[in-house]
């Protein structure tokens, strides 16, 4: 199989590529993609160097899959045009995400609403991906009514120049600032752009991509917030569900959903953290309890590695299932 990473020199990209190789997923012919200032650079692949390619080379050269990540202007652009020549795109900006046509997928969750005739598929936001991956098998047994949800987002899901900013501050270096506000040492609640009512678009993406994926029904507020920490997003879940439940139950739910892992022995200092969460693909729920303030709410702590399942592993996994179900 031909596969092109579409943004290859970036933390994302890089991250794809880190995955494939982990993965061992079997290709042909390795296409590493990026913009015009990076063509003509190495980048390594199982022990081989490969030459970064334009866009222009990539699309002639048809691959079979394009994991993009390149944003979404990129995106808007060029998802299309890698269609046409019969490549399957697989998004990971916002550009295709809310499209009627193109399916937003968590392979665990969905990954049969891709069809063969899906040749551009979105990846959902990273801090989408680990919330629903905790709550799709409660929502299926309780019914979702409500979400309320805080997240402690870090830098890298900013990009490299925000992880830049923190280290340069860390270290004392005065340089070009990512971010309006110092980021060490402080916390902003802000993520994205403000929009008219005072939401940001990064709060937005939890709320419809969410009933994109799970169910229109459910109504969701959200507060985001960027945190002084490199990698790993955090996020503090109130569910208001439309029947009962019991803790015994929820935890027997998470501990079979694949792709999620319970840390939830607070009494030994045992719940996720986004260190631990590093480098690795799982989603990990702990402080599972009960809302006494509410009928029918819990609350859950969710903690992945944005870079991992939250983008590049959520991505290959698409990747795997388009293989797998020979839709490529």
């Amino acid at each position: 199989m031909k596969v092109a990473v579409v943004g290859a020199t970036g933390l994302v990209g890089r991250e794809m590529i880190k995955v494939l190789e982990e993965k061992r997923f079997q290709i042909s012919e390795f296409l590493p993609v990026a913009s015009e200032r990076s063509v003509g650079k190495m980048l390594s692949y199982m022990g081989k160097d490969y030459t970064v390619i334009s866009m222009e080379d990539a699309v002639k050269a048809q691959a079979d899959i394009a994991l993009f990540s390149a944003g979404g202007g990129t995106s808007k652009e060029w998802a299309p045009k890698f269609a046409e020549a019969g490549t399957t795109v697989i998004d990971n900006s916002s550009a295709w995400r809310m499209d009627d046509e193109v399916p937003l997928v968590v392979p665990e969750i969905n990954g049969t609403s891709i069809e063969s005739k899906h040749k551009i598929i979105a990846n959902p936001n990273c801090s989408t991906i680990q919330m629903v991956m905790a709550l799709a098998p409660l929502h299926r047994m309780y019914g979702i009514k409500r979400l309320v949800v805080s997240t402690y987002q870090s830098v890298s899901g900013s990009g490299a120049a925000a992880v830049d900013q923190l280290m340069n501050e860390r270290k004392g270096i005065d340089a070009p600032k990512f971010y309006p506000h110092p980021i060490d040492m402080n916390v902003l609640p802000h993520a994205g752009d403000f929009d008219a009512e005072g939401y940001t678009t990064e709060e937005t993406k939890l709320e419809k991509e969410t009933n994109k994926i799970l169910d229109a029904s459910i109504r969701t507020t959200a507060t985001v917030v960027r945190v002084a920490v490199d990698g790993g997003h955090s996020e503090a879940v109130n569910i208001e569900f439309e029947k009962d439940y019991t803790l015994h139950e929820v935890k027997r739910l998470l501990g079979t959903m694949p792709g999620v892992v319970m840390m939830d022995f607070p009494e030994a200092n045992i719940y996720p953290t986004p260190l631990f969460a590093q480098g690795k693909d799982e989603v990990f729920v702990g402080r599972i309890r009960r809302d006494f303030s509410q009928d029918n709410s819990l609350n859950l702590w969710v903690v992945s590695d944005n870079l991992r399942k939250g983008a590049a592993t959520n991505a290959v996994q698409i990747a795997l299932y388009l293989r797998d179900q020979k839709l490529v």
